[in-house]
């Protein structure tokens, strides 16, 4: 998975991971720390019992790393649905009023989205409820940031899905594959990106960014975040999770 910059700030990320090492104790220790806090125990007490199950049990931390990311990007999720679903122009595919959205950040420059995106196109043309929408995240250098102005533009411009399938067609984005891919897909290049692909990147950057994303591609499917190239079965699976929870 290519990686990306960013994430939460660091006082929220104590209190948070704080929280999630809190509820793995719960699980872990059980009822012996429930009565011994009931009991009375002072802070430097319950405090050794905390310490030394960690220094015993460090596979806890992890686990608690992980729910805590789990459930921030959850929330993340919830609270940014509507901007995470709503395409820019024509930067989407499928059902138009599909009942599962796909979101997919990508970068024109990473393999792993290379990879995937025959598995994309397969859930398209297999489940004919599926509403695919794509977000540029260009985190891999200058020509991740001039291919995603080429493809800003050809969304403005109703040639998305043609540049997009050319771009993924030729290969890596150097100059003179995003050239083809424009001329090819009959797209026209403003001479600057305008204020709404400034503000459509930064934007996007900013909901990936709030749902954890490492890097790209990373794919929003009902309440869930799969990170990387996680392949077609386990995007199908994800699809059917949340299908399942919209009928529940």
């Amino acid at each position: 998975m290519a990686p990306s910059q960013g994430g939460p700030a660091l006082a929220g990320w104590k209190l948070s991971l704080l929280a999630g090492i809190g509820g793995v104790l719960v699980g872990a220790l059980g009822v012996s720390l429930y009565f011994n806090l009931r009991g009375g125990a002072g802070q430097a007490q319950t405090e050794a019992i905390v310490r030394n199950y960690i220094l015993e049990h460090g596979e806890i931390l992890p686990e608690a790393v992980e729910r805590m990311q789990r459930r921030q990007a959850r929330a993340a999720v919830l609270q940014n649905r509507e901007a995470l679903e709503r395409p820019y122009r024509s930067a989407w595919a499928g059902a138009e009023n599909g009942d599962v959205v796909m979101v997919q950040f990508f970068d024109y420059a990473c393999p792993y989205c290379h990879q995937i995106n025959g598995d994309v196109e397969r859930l398209l043309r297999e489940d004919n409820r599926l509403k695919v929408v794509w977000r540029e995240y260009p985190v891999l250098g200058p020509n991740s940031e001039a291919a995603a102005v080429a493809s800003l533009a050809a969304a403005e411009q109703g040639r998305w899905r043609q540049f997009h399938a050319r771009m993924f067609a030729l290969g890596r984005p150097t100059d003179a594959v995003r050239q083809q891919a424009i001329q090819e897909a009959g797209v026209t290049l403003p001479a600057s990106p305008s204020e709404a692909m400034r503000t459509e990147v930064t934007r996007n950057a900013e909901m990936a960014r709030a749902v954890g994303a490492t890097g790209t591609p990373t794919f929003v499917i009902g309440e869930q975040v799969l990170q990387g190239a996680v392949g077609y079965e386990a995007l199908k699976a994800a699809i059917a999770e949340a299908r399942a929870n919209r009928r529940s």
